[in-house]
């Protein structure tokens, strides 16, 4: 009976759909993280009488006969909507408003990519992620620096003592892509290259396309409880439906069984 197995695909379909889900809601509070959608697609058909198909001399069938196979995933898709800004007026949190990414560096050399502005100094001035990944280009803020401004187009400069005027110390600069939602997800707020993705294009914040900076603020996620929590209850729903559908051709393969008692 094909509904068994059809069923089947739904139910594992809705488990994409619930641990996608699960995933959003665990992280809700996530500096810059991006949630997901699980999308599905209709397997194929089969066809038992295919439309147009004669039926007389003068007449064609109008719709035929197609039963379908079930459901697959096709994707799970990295919505990168902006977050809403917190304030925290830590000089070193930066928040993007609009596209782009910064880059950081891994200690093996490889370039990453985030929207996780809640940067710190390192032991040499260095900034640097809560790893301790470097903020590519390299900004360094001198130890006797009494305060930090980051401008909207990423000009970093410092006040230090016996100075009339701020220095410059650093310039830091966006990445964007073509198609964001083709990044791979490394974990830790961090996304890399791929050929999906596009080459990374860098610039300077404000132009081009890219977003500003805003000092003092930190990007959250952009999952909505109310959202997902709906996604949760219909996913679940879902899954319930299918399994009531085994059950169901269970029992009619049961009572077939039964004719013969």
């Amino acid at each position: 009976m094909q509904s068994l197995y059809t069923a089947s695909t739904g139910m594992i379909g809705m488990q994409t759909q619930i641990n996608t889900t699960a995933n959003n809601i665990a992280n809700v509070n996530t500096i810059g993280f991006k949630k997901s959608r699980a999308e599905f697609a209709d397997l194929m058909y089969k066809v038992m009488e295919y439309a147009g198909t004669s039926t007389s001399d003068a007449t064609k069938s109008p719709t035929g006969i197609e039963v379908g196979l079930g459901s697959r995933p096709t994707a799970i898709n990295k919505i990168f909507a902006e977050g809403s800004l917190k304030q925290t007026d830590n000089q070193l949190d930066i928040a993007v408003t609009g596209r782009g990414f910064f880059k950081l560096e891994l200690p093996t050399g490889v370039e990453t990519y985030s929207r996780n502005g809640a940067f710190k100094v390192d032991q040499n001035g260095t900034l640097v992620n809560s790893d301790g990944y470097k903020l590519l280009p390299e900004v360094v803020i001198p130890p006797d620096a009494t305060s930090i401004t980051i401008g909207t187009d990423g000009t970093v400069t410092v006040v230090q003592p016996g100075q009339a005027q701020a220095a410059q110390v650093g310039q830091i600069t966006l990445v964007n892509f073509i198609n964001p939602a083709g990044l791979h997800s490394m974990g830790d707020n961090l996304y890399v290259e791929t050929d999906s993705s596009g080459q990374p294009l860098e610039g300077t914040p404000g132009l081009d396309g890219l977003g500003n900076l805003r000092q003092g603020f930190v990007e959250l996620s952009n999952v909505e409880l109310v959202v997902e929590l709906t996604d949760l209850i219909t996913g679940q729903r879902a899954y319930d439906s299918n399994s009531k559908v085994i059950t169901t051709s269970d029992e009619m393969l049961q009572t077939t069984n039964n004719l013969k008692r």
